[in-house]
C-alpha cells in the first residue's frame, strides 16, 4: 500500500513539474511573439473595418428580403400545423350548429 502511495506522490510530482515547465514555456512564447501580434494587429485592423462597413451593408440590403422570408415560413408552418386539426374543427360546428338549431329559445335571442 505505500508503494502505491509511492507511485502517486510521484506522478503528481511529475505532473507539477510538466505542468510548471509548460507555464513557463507559455510565458515565454507569450513575451517573444507579443510584437508580431500587435503588428499584426495594427496592420490588419483596416480590413477589418472593411468587412465590418461590408457585412453592416449587406445586413442592411438583405435584411428585409430574410425577415420577409421568415414570416412567409411561419405562415406556412402554422397552416402546415393545423391543417389536420381541420375535420375536428368542422365535427365541432356541425355538433354547435345541431345543438343551437335545436334550442328553444326565441329567434331573437340568439347569437
Amino acid at each position: 500500500m505505500i508503494e502505491l502511495t509511492a507511485l502517486v506522490v510521484l506522478a503528481m510530482v511529475a505532473f507539477a513539474v510538466f505542468a510548471t515547465a509548460m507555464i513557463l514555456l507559455k510565458a515565454i512564447l507569450w513575451i517573444a511573439l507579443l510584437p508580431l501580434r500587435i503588428v499584426f494587429k495594427v496592420l490588419l485592423l483596416p480590413l477589418l473595418l472593411v468587412k465590418a462597413l461590408v457585412g453592416g451593408v449587406v445586413l442592411l440590403v438583405v435584411g428585409p428580403v430574410v425577415l420577409v422570408a421568415m414570416l412567409f415560413g411561419m405562415l406556412a408552418v402554422g397552416a402546415a400545423l393545423l391543417a389536420p386539426l381541420l375535420p375536428l374543427l368542422f365535427v365541432a360546428f356541425v355538433v354547435w350548429f345541431i345543438v343551437h338549431a335545436t334550442s328553444k329559445t326565441p329567434a331573437a335571442t340568439r347569437l
